[in-house]
């Protein structure tokens, strides 16, 4: 499941496994607390408001704000491949931070802390295993999304 993310993990398990499905899918997940109601992203198999196991899913905007930006120009293990990108750091409008490249739709001139953003789901569809990650866009950017389980198709 993680390998989706096509680089390095230590994880061989996680109760949050379905998290990389929804994003495969085109959907980006929260956990919700169902003792208390906390939410927060990326998902957590215990809530960190009371510690309680029993959370569930749920879908966020992926709406939010710049809080900050940068550009790595030496990539750490795993990434060399990629050379220079940008990342930024946004903060969620539903709550949670997300650490992403920022898109192809922000120019360098354009990156500025306090701007509003939309963090949208991508595949690699091109390489031999399926790898999933995110890019922050300009609000308003649509993604494909797959039909939800159990959704009647048009």
């Amino acid at each position: 499941m993680f390998e989706w993310f096509g680089k390095i993990n230590f994880t061989p398990h996680t109760r949050v496994t379905e998290f990389a499905d929804h994003l495969k899918d085109g959907y980006l997940m929260g956990s919700k607390c169902r003792k208390c109601g906390f939410e927060t992203y990326p998902p957590r198999a215990d809530c960190p408001k009371c510690l309680s196991p029993d959370f569930e899913f749920n879908e966020i905007s992926g709406q939010g704000t710049l809080l900050t930006h940068t550009q790595i120009t030496a990539a750490p293990t795993g990434f060399q491949d990629i050379g220079t990108y940008r990342v930024g750091l946004l903060d969620l409008k539903e709550g949670g931070r997300l650490l992403a490249w920022i898109g192809e739709s922000i120019g360098e001139d354009e990156v500025k802390i306090g701007m509003q953003l939309q963090v949208v789901p991508r595949i690699f569809e091109d390489t031999p295993d399926i790898k999933v990650y995110y890019t922050l866009e300009k609000p308003g950017t649509t993604w494909n999304k797959a039909p939800k389980p159990g959704a009647a198709t048009p």
